[in-house]
C-alpha cells in the first residue's frame, strides 16, 4: 500500500448553515408577536439599528386626518407668531403673565400641559387603551361573600381554610377530618362551616364529588326529590350512556319521567369553578399575522405590520464608518454591526414576501371557502403550495407555523387550510373538515326520537357524492364530541 499526499480537484455540493442562514430561518418561523420582541432585542444590542420613524410617519399609523395635521400647522404657526412680541410688551411680564399671554394667542408650552389638569380635555382625549379589565378569581368571589356570611369570628380562618383548599373546579380536596385536626376544632364545627360555604355562589362549590355537587344545585333550585336524589345517587352512568328505559324499570316510573329528570341533571353544572377565571391565568391574545380583505370579487392578502416597527441603518454609524480608516478595530466592529443590520432588515423582508406568497397560494386554493363556507374546503397539503410558489415544503411549513390570518369569516389559523381528506365521486379532493360539517348538519337536523345510525350517514354522505367508511364517520364524529346515535335518542 502506497501512502502519500495527492491534489485532487472535485465539485462538491453541501449547505452550509452560516448564522446569517440561522437567523433568516428564525425569523421566517417567528409569529408578528415574537418577531417584535426579537426586534426590540436586536434594537438594544446593535447601535447601527434605528427606527424609519420618516417611513412610519408617512404611512400614517395613527391614522391622523388632514384637518388633525392642518390643526397643529396652524398651532407651530401661532407660536411662530408669538414669539414676535415688542419689547415694550415683554418688560415688566411675569412668568404668570407669560402664561397667560401664550395661552391666549393659541399656544400652551408643552411644559405647562404636561402638569395642567383641564376637565375638557380629560373628557375629550381618552383611548381604550387606559382602560383595563380584570377577571375575578374563585377564590376572591368567595372570600368575599365570606366576609358576609353568618359564621362566628372563631369558625372565618377555617371557612377561609376550606375556600382556599378547593380545586379550580371548586371541588374540596381535603376531608372534614383533615381540617377538623388542623385546627383543633371539633368535626360538628367543620361540617357548619361547610353547610355554609355550600349555599355561596356558584351553586355546588365545595363538593366532594360529582354526586354531591349535583344535589347541591338541586337544592339551590328547589327541584331535590326522592326520586331525583336516588338517580342521581345511583345511576348517573346510565344517564350519561342515555340508558333510561333501565333507569325507568328499575325506579318504578315513565321513560318520559327519566327523560325530563335527565334533561334536569343535564342541565346542571358539574364543574362550578370553571367559570371563573384561573389563579394566575394569563389572557392571551392572538394577534393576526395575515389580513384578508375582500375588494369587489378579488381577495387581497396583506402582511400585518403594525407591530414591527421598520427599522434603518443609522446615517450617523454610516458616515462614522466612512472616517474610521485610520482606526482597524472601530471600523472592523461597525463593517460587523452594518451588515448584521442590513441582514436583518432584509432578512425581515423576506419574511414579509415568503408568507404573501403562501398564503396568496393558499386562498387561491381555498377561494371556495372564502365564497360559501366550510362545507367547500378542499383537500391542500404543504406540497401544493411548495410547487405553486416554488420554494421547499420546509419553508412553507415555516411560513404558517403557529400564525392566524383573519379573513371576512373570522379568524384562522394558517394550518387550519391545509388538511387531508377524500375524493369525492367528481375528482375533486373534499376535506375531512368539509365532511365534518356535512355530518353536523346531518345530526341537527335529525329527529332526535330516532337519530341516524353512522350507516345511516354513510349513505346519505354517498348521494352528496362523498364516499367514506362507516369508521371514518365514527372516527369525525367522535372528534367533533357527538355521541352515538343510542346516546343522542330521546324519548
Amino acid at each position: 500500500m502506497k501512502l502519500g499526499y495527492d491534489l485532487i480537484i472535485e465539485q462538491t455540493q453541501k449547505l452550509v448553515m452560516t448564522p446569517e442562514l440561522i437567523q433568516a430561518i428564525q425569523i421566517l418561523q417567528f409569529n408578528t408577536q415574537e418577531l417584535d420582541i426579537y426586534v426590540q432585542e436586536q434594537l438594544l444590542s446593535n447601535p447601527v439599528l434605528e427606527h424609519d420613524k420618516q417611513h412610519e410617519s408617512s404611512d400614517n399609523p395613527d391614522g391622523e386626518s388632514t384637518s388633525e395635521h392642518e390643526e397643529i400647522r396652524n398651532n407651530h404657526d401661532s407660536a411662530e407668531q408669538s414669539k414676535h412680541v415688542e419689547p415694550e410688551e415683554k418688560a415688566g411680564m411675569s412668568d404668570a403673565d407669560w402664561r397667560e399671554y401664550i395661552k391666549d394667542r393659541g399656544y400652551d408650552d408643552i411644559s405647562y400641559r404636561q402638569w395642567e389638569y383641564t376637565k375638557e380635555r380629560d373628557d375629550k382625549e381618552y383611548t381604550f387603551e387606559q382602560y383595563t379589565s380584570s377577571e375575578i378569581t374563585l377564590l376572591e368571589h368567595l372570600l368575599f361573600q365570606l366576609q358576609f356570611a353568618e359564621i362566628r369570628r372563631s369558625c372565618r380562618n377555617v371557612g377561609r381554610y376550606i375556600i382556599e383548599s378547593l380545586d379550580e373546579n371548586g371541588y374540596m380536596t381535603l376531608s372534614n377530618e383533615e381540617i377538623s385536626e388542623k385546627f383543633d376544632a371539633p368535626i360538628d364545627k367543620v361540617c357548619e362551616v361547610m353547610d355554609i360555604i355550600h349555599t355561596f355562589d356558584p351553586p355546588g362549590v365545595g363538593a366532594k364529588d360529582l354526586c354531591e355537587c349535583l344535589l347541591i344545585q338541586l337544592e339551590h333550585i328547589n327541584q331535590k326529590d326522592d326520586t331525583i336524589t336516588n338517580i342521581v345517587s345511583n345511576y348517573l352512568e346510565d344517564i350519561a350512556a342515555n340508558r333510561l328505559g333501565i333507569i325507568a324499570k328499575e325506579i318504578g316510573i315513565s321513560v318520559s319521567e327519566v327523560q325530563g329528570i335527565s334533561d334536569l341533571i343535564k342541565s346542571l353544572e358539574p364543574k362550578p369553578g370553571r367559570q371563573f377565571a384561573s389563579q394566575g391565568a394569563a389572557i392571551r391574545y392572538i394577534v393576526p399575522d395575515v389580513l384578508l380583505e375582500k375588494v369587489d370579487s378579488e381577495y387581497i392578502v396583506t402582511v400585518n405590520e403594525s407591530s414591527t416597527p421598520r427599522l434603518m441603518v443609522s446615517s450617523y454609524y454610516e458616515k462614522l464608518l466612512a472616517e474610521s480608516e485610520n482606526d482597524a478595530n472601530l471600523s472592523k466592529y461597525l463593517s460587523g454591526r452594518l451588515n448584521s443590520a442590513v441582514w436583518l432588515i432584509k432578512s425581515i423582508e423576506l419574511r414579509k414576501q415568503t408568507i404573501h406568497n403562501v398564503v396568496k397560494a393558499v386562498v387561491k386554493y381555498q377561494k371556495e371557502f372564502f365564497d360559501k363556507g366550510a362545507k367547500h374546503l378542499k383537500t391542500l397539503t404543504l406540497k401544493h403550495i411548495a410547487e405553486d410558489v416554488g420554494i421547499h415544503e420546509s419553508t412553507v411549513s415555516r411560513s404558517i407555523n403557529g400564525k392566524y390570518m383573519q379573513t371576512p369569516r373570522g379568524v384562522f389559523e394558517i394550518k387550519y387550510f391545509f388538511t387531508s381528506g377524500v375524493t369525492s365521486s367528481s375528482g375533486e379532493g373534499i376535506s375531512s373538515k368539509s365532511i365534518k360539517s356535512f355530518i353536523k348538519e346531518i345530526i341537527d337536523n335529525e329527529n332526535p326520537k330516532t337519530p341516524f345510525s353512522d350507516q345511516d350517514m354513510v349513505t346519505m354522505l354517498e348521494q352528496k357524492g362523498i364516499n367514506v367508511s362507516r369508521r371514518t364517520v365514527a372516527k369525525y364524529r367522535d372528534e367533533m364530541n357527538i355521541l352515538s346515535s343510542p346516546k343522542r335518542k330521546r324519548y
